[in-house]
């Protein structure tokens, strides 16, 4: 009698995973953040089955936002849920959400802050974030909306620090059909559908607008343009961290002095890089510091004509002096 192996779409989110732990060492803690909706469930499901099978402990953590009604009821099912499956701990993080910078980027600060104290008291050496291909498309599409150049192009890492996506290459269609073939029934946040949210406009108007005029397969592009443009946003960067020592005279306490003669061989892509790290080193608000800000820096260097220091965020200043950039606390601050 042939053996009938697992649903396709089980075999994809678990391979996903088993992937993306491969290199972890036995016995260490893995934990699956889960809000409790189709991709973050699948995730758990997947993560439960396969951390055993490579000698891993696995948990979950889910984070009650407190932002609807029975907030806290469904994080505790959805914790119980992570309980079934074999995964301990299976914690509920409670947190406060601010308002800084929208609702949207107060919530995700308040889950990461969350998420990152819960790892380092369990000490987990990863968290699997559930974020899918369509997840990644949608951001693609919002930094390019955005402007921001080809590091927001690049999307979301499939690894960045203790962080871990095994499902960047994986359509939301994929965990969707694994939670129904394991029987296990995800919850519809309402929040996924209220088009106040940006990312809820480009899911349910944008990317289907794209799809229908231009065919089939505009996400798969988009995520596919994300891992292309990470390659070479790493690259300039890693690129760029060598020329700022080598242009970098001084970068103690809070100033940083360049040599405009270094920055001015430079291709533009990599200088700009360079005055961004130097803006950061003297204590810019890496959030606050714009393009408008590294460019009106960049004009200190490609286009000197006397012309005044340049105001940054935090009360910085970059002004040119006897052939040096000097990115330091503003007299009038």
């Amino acid at each position: 009698m042939a053996v009938v192996g697992p649903h396709p779409a089980v075999a994809d989110v678990r391979r996903a995973v088993r992937e993306a732990l491969a290199d972890l060492p036995r016995a260490a803690l893995v934990l699956a953040a889960c809000s409790g909706g189709a991709d973050s469930t699948a995730l758990a499901a997947a993560l439960a089955f396969t951390a055993p099978r490579l000698g891993l402990r696995a948990g979950l953590l889910t984070v009650d936002h407190r932002l609807q009604e029975g907030s806290g009821e469904r994080a505790r099912e959805v914790a119980a849920q992570g309980a079934r499956l074999g995964l301990e701990p299976a914690d509920v993080l409670t947190v406060t959400v601010g308002a800084e910078g929208g609702p949207e980027a107060a919530a995700r600060d308040a889950r990461y802050a969350a998420l990152a104290a819960a790892a380092d008291r369990h000490g987990a050496v990863a968290v699997l974030l559930g974020h899918t291909r369509d997840d990644q498309a949608e951001t693609v599409l919002l930094g390019l909306a955005r402007g921001s150049g080809p590091r927001s192009l690049s999307g979301m890492a499939a690894r960045a620090g203790r962080y871990r996506r095994p499902f960047l290459d994986l359509p939301r269609a994929t965990t969707v059909a694994a939670c129904q073939a394991l029987g296990l029934d995800p919850w519809d946040d309402p929040h996924n559908d209220d088009p106040r949210y940006t990312r809820v406009r480009v899911r349910r108007r944008v990317l289907p607008v794209l799809e229908a005029e231009l065919g089939p397969g505009v996400a798969e592009a988009l995520a596919r343009t994300a891992r292309l443009a990470r390659e070479d946003a790493d690259a300039l960067d890693g690129w760029a961290e060598s020329a700022y020592q080598n242009c970098a005279l001084s970068d103690i306490g809070e100033s940083v002095t360049l040599a405009v003669a270094e920055l001015e061989r430079l291709p533009d892509a990599v200088r700009r890089r360079v005055l961004r790290r130097a803006a950061i080193a003297a204590g810019a608000p890496s959030g606050a510091l714009s393009a408008t800000h590294v460019l009106a820096v960049d004009r200190l260097v490609t286009r000197w004509r006397g012309q005044k220091p340049a105001d940054l965020p935090g009360g910085l200043s970059a002004a040119r002096r006897y052939g040096t950039l000097i990115l330091a606390k503003s007299p009038h601050a």
